[in-house]
């Protein structure tokens, strides 16, 4: 696979930077989950489980390994300093100034290990006047004004289904670290990432700010193309009170749509641009669509070249056949459905490795086939406390060995 042979070390936690490690170890890399002492990966208690394991756990961290550490000990920090001393890559998903108080940072791994390559992913970055406010994906949304474009029904802000912030750093961070792996090879020099949630949402937006650079104002958002001032790019209700889209706002589309209903008169209303002049054929759509239901306006559609969708519920799209038959939606041998790799790649393409780390599974695994630490060696440091994992100091305290 692409990405054998590269070594990660994850120091992340929740979603953004488990996303992107999870990536890479679709794609061949060894990720090491470097997990904090007591419950560890918060998402491992998060939502609904399967057999014990959160699905949101099994579906951020499938295929790594994971060693418990307490960072607060010195004895842990110079086991996790080995470790990154041998590690292509870490990931750091603190607060800005946390992975400095437990020698973790750039500036500490780096003299170890130059050729490191370091992303740090935070809501807003390692400078600016918001370094140290807390924040998940919603408040950097708040902040970067995208939540005021995303309305709901009673035209207030509505928190999104997807979190944006979180998705878009880990995204836009593979590629980042991709990139500094790739001038790696000439260069020799491993580099540090500055990776912001609002700074990735930002620039994700170029089609959303017309209003606001060239006339210096909020965007209005029902006249707006992406947000429904489009009578071509909308959501309408059917009789039912279920939903079907209009995805397209090419005039051809229109006219394919307005001739089969009839009302070609309409079509000039949705040239452009979006607004109140394209009131009246939205107004028609909006009635003509609530006379059916959404079944039979999905085999209307059928034989119309149009951008037509109904709206699914998340389970019907998980069930959809597109999905499936990309893999998208994947099972594995008992028959529990995982989220597939997206990045399909023709020759070395991704695999995925079912398997969930158990809380510290990996500890003896990994300190003797990556740091060749003996077996007594470790036993002292379960007996230290160095390293952490409750079922094996059980185990040892059973045998009279700590």
């Amino acid at each position: 696979m692409k990405l054998d042979g590269i070594k990660v070390l994850d120091l992340s936690l929740f979603l953004p930077g488990p996303t992107l490690t999870q990536l890479m170890a679709d794609q061949g890399a060894d990720v090491i989950k470097l997990e904090p002492a007591g419950s560890g990966e918060p998402n491992r208690e998060i939502g609904q489980k399967r057999n014990g394991v959160s699905v949101y756990f099994s579906n951020t961290h499938r295929g790594k390994r994971s060693l418990q550490l307490d960072l607060k000990s010195d004895a842990s920090r110079e086991l996790a300093h080995k470790l990154a001393a041998r590690a292509d890559i870490v990931i750091e998903a603190f607060r800005p100034g946390v992975a400095k108080r437990l020698a973790m940072s750039y500036e500490d791994l780096a003299p170890l290990n130059p050729g490191l390559v370091y992303a740090s992913l935070s809501a807003f970055g390692q400078s600016g006047p918001y370094v140290q406010k807390p924040a998940h994906d919603l408040a950097t949304e708040g902040y970067a004004g995208v939540l005021s474009v995303n309305l709901g029904v009673d035209g207030k802000p509505a928190a999104p289904s997807i979190p944006s912030g979180d998705m878009l750093a880990a995204t836009l961070g593979l590629s980042a670290v991709l990139m500094a792996l790739l001038r790696r090879r000439d260069t020799g020099q491993g580099d540090y990432i500055d990776l912001a949630m609002m700074d990735s949402m930002i620039a994700c937006m170029p089609n959303s700010m017309g209003q606001v650079f060239a006339e210096r104002e909020p965007p209005i958002v029902k006249d707006e193309r992406i947000w429904g001032g489009n009578a071509m790019y909308n959501i309408y209700e059917t009789k039912d009170s279920r939903h079907i889209v209009l995805g397209a706002s090419e005039m051809h589309f229109a006219r394919a749509v307005l001739t089969k209903f009839g009302r070609e008169d309409l079509i000039p209303c949705c040239e452009p641009p979006p607004g109140e002049k394209q009131e009246p054929a939205r107004a028609f759509f909006r009635e003509k669509f609530a006379t059916e239901d959404q079944q039979y306006w999905i085999d209307w559609f059928e034989e119309v070249d149009a951008a037509f969708a109904p709206v699914k519920n998340l389970r019907e799209g998980v069930d959809d056949p597109q999905l499936r038959y990309r893999e998208m939606i994947v099972e594995d041998d008992s028959g529990q459905e995982h989220i597939g790799i997206p990045i399909k790649f023709l020759h070395e393409p991704g695999r995925i490795n079912f398997a969930v780390p158990g809380l510290g599974e990996h500890n003896e695994e990994i300190l003797e086939g990556r740091l060749s630490y003996s077996k007594e060696e470790i036993r002292l440091l379960y007996e230290e406390g160095t390293i952490v994992q409750e079922e094996k100091v059980k185990t040892l305290r059973m045998a009279g060995e700590l």
